[in-house]
């Protein structure tokens, strides 16, 4: 079976259908507390690079069923209209289609991050290590 699309025409859509913020636009805006900042990358990678301060984490492969209110993994903290989920992943890629698809399931209120961690880091932004992320993070929502 031939692919059809592959994930450079899905990543290009999916780019062109997101908003998508600059590190120093989320920078600016950390202290906001109608901007949920989202890590949907794996645990691993938290454990190796470390992570932004604040951010609620959810990796990929639950986001949609985190999101939904009638799956059985339901977490609150999406369940707050008054909030922009703003996504990143390891270089925005992933964050990209993830974004997409919670548009999909019908919110307006998200975002992601261009370039992702890899541009977070690069750019001096803040990073704590996933230890000190997880004694003081939100609740599992």
């Amino acid at each position: 079976m031939a692919i059809t699309k592959g994930i450079n025409v899905l990543v290009a859509e999916a780019m062109a259908q997101v908003k998508t913020y600059s590190v120093d636009e989320v920078k600016a805006r950390m202290a906001d507390a109608q901007m949920q900042i989202v890590d949907i990358r794996d645990v691993r990678e938290l454990e190796r690079e470390g992570t932004v301060p604040g951010c609620f984490n959810a990796p990929r492969g639950m986001l949609e069923f985190w999101v939904d209110p009638a799956s059985p993994y339901y977490k609150t903290v999406f369940g707050d209209d008054s909030k922009e989920f703003v996504l990143f992943c390891g270089a925005g890629w992933r964050s990209a289609l993830a974004a997409k698809a919670l548009q999909d399931m019908g919110m307006t209120n998200v975002a992601h991050i261009d370039g992702g961690f890899t541009a977070w880091g690069k750019q001096g932004a803040p990073v704590e290590t996933y230890e000190a992320h997880k004694a003081h993070r939100h609740p599992k929502g």
